[in-house]
């Protein structure tokens, strides 16, 4: 039993990060009394260290898995971009790199690139690709969780039926743990965020497409085969556009960065396409026409999110992707949506914000993964 519940407490350091006992205790399920007990033997053992801290004020002790050269990494696929970080189980982000690509590219050439990126940010540090614990990775698609398989209407269509797990295990080399980038930045902000009490969160994020990842009881929710938290396409218009889904009027036609961008470019002349960048530049600087787009985009979400809040009662909704650094520009119209078509004590208790993590938060969020999964006893 004390070998087991050293194990748990290990579990929920290497998941969450560094916590105080009494979080652990929390998290665990034991005792105030047995915690302390366990983490006394497992800091003689230099299985952990623990330091003074406060926490609501009061005296505590914050324990951390002790630095003993493992890492993992956490891969972040874009429509147009891939991010690594290589972090520790303690949070210590050692390295991270970004790198554009250009939209298009199969699945085969992108994860080449991944690997070969990879491969700089190890030797740029120092470390070899055989002592990773894992790598997380996150897609922007829903992944069938019974296949590893990216579905149709994912915002990258070349990547669709493809066994993208089996293809990532085969040129990476070392273990992979696939997820949703929208699951990947709701865990980041229970882990790596500052929402770590969290039980029933919500993490949308608006980019190309808009996914959303659900924390459930303290857990990823993934429903029957993983398809879940699919908000871009809800119906928000009956006559609206075709979506790439195959629907009409989903809420991606008319809240997603490229559905901005488009109406962003009829309201001037430039001599190159616009970027989510100069949407969030001009919005910031109070252009009207951006102010306006924006607006539009976040009543529509905050419409489909009151029926999200509805069902489901979480006690926060993040928002987060690209449009993040908006702050209330963004999140004032998201509000007023949702305020207005949310049961009124559902909305009066949901408290909605923005993500605290940038544009890193997926990449930190899949290293998470990576711990967890290595974490699990084989």
């Amino acid at each position: 039993m004390r070998d087991f519940n050293q194990q748990r407490i290990r579990d929920v350091l290497a998941g969450s990060g560094p916590a105080t006992q009494a979080e652990l205790a929390r998290r665990t399920g034991l005792s105030t009394a047995t915690i302390s007990n366990i983490v006394r033997r497992m800091a003689a053992a230099s299985l952990v260290t623990t330091t003074p801290t406060t926490s609501s004020g009061r005296k505590a002790t914050l324990v951390s898995l002790d630095e003993d050269g493992s890492f993992a990494a956490g891969i972040d696929f874009g429509r147009r971009h891939i991010r690594i970080i290589l972090a520790t189980p303690g949070h210590t982000i050692l390295a991270e790199r970004f790198q554009d690509v250009p939209p298009g590219l199969d699945a085969t050439e992108v994860i080449d690139e991944a690997d070969r990126l990879l491969q700089r940010t190890l030797d740029e540090t120092g470390r070899r690709r055989e002592d990773l614990l894992g790598c997380g990775v996150g897609v922007p698609g829903p992944v069938d969780r019974r296949t590893g398989e990216i579905v149709y209407g994912a915002i990258l269509p070349e990547w669709v039926g493809i066994n993208i797990l089996d293809r990532l295990r085969t040129t990476l080399r070392t273990p992979v743990h696939l997820d949703n980038d929208a699951n990947l930045g709701a865990l980041a902000e229970v882990t790596w965020g500052p929402h770590v009490h969290a039980h029933d969160l919500a993490f949308v994020k608006v980019g190309s497409g808009i996914g959303m990842g659900l924390i459930l009881r303290g857990e990823l929710y993934y429903g029957n085969v993983g398809l879940t938290g699919e908000l871009g396409h809800t119906t928000v218009a009956e006559q609206g556009q075709i979506c790439r889904c195959g629907s009409r009027g989903c809420l991606e036609t008319v809240a997603s960065t490229s559905y901005m961008l488009d109406l962003l470019a009829r309201t001037r002349r430039a001599d190159r396409p616009l970027t989510t960048a100069d949407l969030v530049e001009a919005a910031t600087a109070g252009d009207p026409a951006a102010r306006r787009v924006v607006a539009d985009a976040g009543q529509a979400l905050g419409r489909a999110l009151a029926s999200t809040a509805n069902i489901l009662n979480p006690e926060l909704i993040i928002i987060g992707g690209p449009l993040a650094t908006l702050g209330h520009i963004l999140l004032d119209p998201v509000r007023q949506g949702m305020h207005r078509h949310a049961i009124p004590a559902v909305s009066a208790t949901t408290d909605l914000v923005m993500a605290s993590l940038g544009d890193r938060a997926e990449a930190l969020g899949a290293c998470t993964l990576a711990f967890q999964q290595a974490a699990v006893p084989a």
